[in-house]
């Protein structure tokens, strides 16, 4: 195997930079990084595949992302005045495939929340279908994995 490290370290920095949005509360330019027809999906079950007919936590359209954004940001929702701080790491970045113009990576990733009930931490498997776009990319989909996510998952306010 053949490891194109150029492609890697593209990847990994606009993956970094989406997670660093996330965290900085960014979700306007957040949604800029998305294809129109890009699907953003938290599944229930880790061994699904057919995503649209299983149960999600989030099975997120362009219209879905849009408007989560607008309830994020309206302070109409009593869970978004909390104003929570995250912060997301990710690791172990792996180039499944690179085929007609997309590229498939998936990754470790942390999402560490603080809130007044004290530091939660949701570890999770990221995997992201981008599109190339010019010097950069777009996200065509992005499925989060989280680890104990059939369990109820508490006061999550924020997008993974």
């Amino acid at each position: 195997m053949k490891l194109d490290t150029q492609l890697l370290a593209d990847v990994t920095a606009f993956l970094n930079i989406e997670a660093d949005m996330l965290d900085n509360k960014e979700y306007l330019q957040w949604l800029d990084l998305w294809l129109e027809s890009g699907l953003y999906i938290v599944p229930v079950e880790h061994n699904a595949t057919d995503y649209a007919n299983t149960l999600n936590v989030a099975y997120d359209d362009d219209e879905m992302r849009k408007l989560r954004i607008e309830r994020l940001t309206s302070g109409d929702a009593i869970s978004t005045q909390l104003g929570e701080k995250t912060v997301r790491t990710m690791s172990r970045f792996r180039i499944l495939d690179d085929i007609d113009g997309f590229v498939r990576v998936r990754c470790a990733y942390s999402l560490y929340e603080n809130n007044k009930n004290g530091l939660r931490i949701y570890p999770a498997n990221l995997q992201f279908k981008l599109v190339r776009d010019g010097g950069s990319f777009k996200i065509a989909e992005k499925i989060v994995k989280v680890m104990k996510s059939s369990e109820h998952l508490t006061t999550v306010n924020y997008l993974f």
